[in-house]
């Protein structure tokens, strides 16, 4: 996450904490401090018995880790729960954009926030103050993981064991930014007609399925399913045989896909199978607003997309683990097949109050490539749950 880290240690430490990095390869030392990096150059299979060590020798009371589902993290975290130290977990914002997220426990599948819509209706109503621009940079961004990525595959025999959770080679990396960015390009010219269809023509004769990203740990981790592929299949044959003939259906690739996965050719195909061909749409870079705001329902795994869908008053039905996944919110414990035609709209009062819970409870007014949040710039390791708390 570029310095965002970096820029972690330092309040931390200005604050009075002592604070410890581990890394895992070149880019991790070149983006920490040198005085309190330890490098880890062991197998996996070393990792937990290592971590373990550490954190006992150094009396570690506190852990930040970014995402829970990694590999390196989940053991972390497991092991931490052992040792009775306090887990943080910081992730992309559950509310997006201008925030990032930093929940005690875990984040996602392993949240600790309450499913019981009762537990939000009690909370006294109050307005959520507008948070200040986050100034993400993809700029910045960019070279981050540029920087990260080429350092990490240059000096690679500086740590021979480590394995990434993803494709690790920078030139694949590169070879993607790339081929997204010239697809950035095309999508301009091929899909100019598709705002114009669903804001007019289609607008409520649709269902939308946001698809998330290939390798998504909230898919890997906090679902059934094992592949995006495996999901559409179930979406369409779904739609094809208990949707209203008059509707459509719309899936928008992830952006964080763009330069490496198409799935329009295999919708498509799989639709021919079943012959709905005609009633269904695949697109890009369309405004994500738009397609929420004229849509009949939203069907998603557990995207972060379901809860806009949610704020934009659209029916919306999760097929996996989703923290927003609560009764009067979305459409829980009905069955895909009854959703299109038995969807019910989310309680407007419920999702501001959970709204409201969860900005005071999990979310930073902030960016990992931008504006550094202040709670975190001002307040020590030991003060910041007794802060959000109150």
């Amino acid at each position: 996450m570029g310095t965002f880290f970096k820029k972690l240690d330092q309040a931390f430490r200005k604050q009075g904490a002592r604070t410890f990095r581990i890394g895992f390869n070149m880019g991790d030392q070149f983006f920490s401090y040198k005085d309190n990096f330890t490098p880890f150059r062991g197998t996996p299979e070393e990792w937990p018995d290592f971590i373990a060590d550490f954190l006992t020798q150094n009396q570690i009371d506190k852990i930040f880790l970014f995402g829970d589902c990694r590999y390196y993290q989940h053991v972390a975290r497991n092991i931490a729960f052992e040792q009775n130290i306090d887990i943080y977990v910081f992730e992309e914002g559950y509310i997006r954009p201008h925030y990032i997220t930093l929940e005690k426990f875990g984040v996602n599948g392993f949240s600790h926030l309450p499913r019981d819509p009762q537990f939000y209706k009690q909370i006294p109503p109050h307005t959520i103050p507008t948070p200040q621009h986050a100034q993400t940079s993809k700029t910045k961004m960019v070279l981050s993981a540029t920087a990260y990525y080429a350092l990490s595959n240059i000096f690679g025999h500086c740590y021979p064991h480590y394995v990434h959770h993803r494709e690790f080679s920078a030139v694949k990396e590169a070879f993607y930014g790339l081929r997204g960015l010239l697809r950035k390009g095309l999508y301009k010219i091929t899909e100019a007609h598709y705002p114009a269809l669903i804001t007019g023509n289609l607008s409520n004769k649709y269902y939308f399925v946001p698809l998330q990203t290939h390798n998504d740990f909230q898919i890997l981790q906090h679902s059934t399913y094992r592949s995006i592929e495996k999901f559409i299949i179930e979406v369409l044959e779904s739609f094809a045989h208990h949707a209203p003939k008059e509707s459509y259906l719309i899936f928008k690739h992830h952006p964080v896909d763009r330069g490496r996965k198409n799935y329009r050719s295999f919708i498509l195909e799989q639709a021919s199978l079943l012959n709905i061909q005609e009633r269904i749409l695949v697109f890009h870079d369309v405004y994500l607003p738009d397609c929420l705001r004229h849509a009949i329902g939203t069907v998603t795994i557990n995207s972060t997309v379901g809860l806009t869908s949610i704020g934009y008053g659209i029916p919306t039905i999760t097929l996996g683990d989703a923290i927003y996944d609560i009764e009067g919110l979305t459409n829980k414990g009905l069955s895909l097949r009854k959703f299109w035609h038995q969807h019910k709209k989310p309680d407007r009062d419920l999702y501001l109050k959970y709204k409201q819970y969860l900005i005071a409870h999990t979310q930073l007014n902030g960016s990992f490539y931008g504006l550094f949040p202040k709670e975190l710039a001002n307040i020590t390791p030991s003060q910041y749950q007794e802060q959000k708390d109150d």
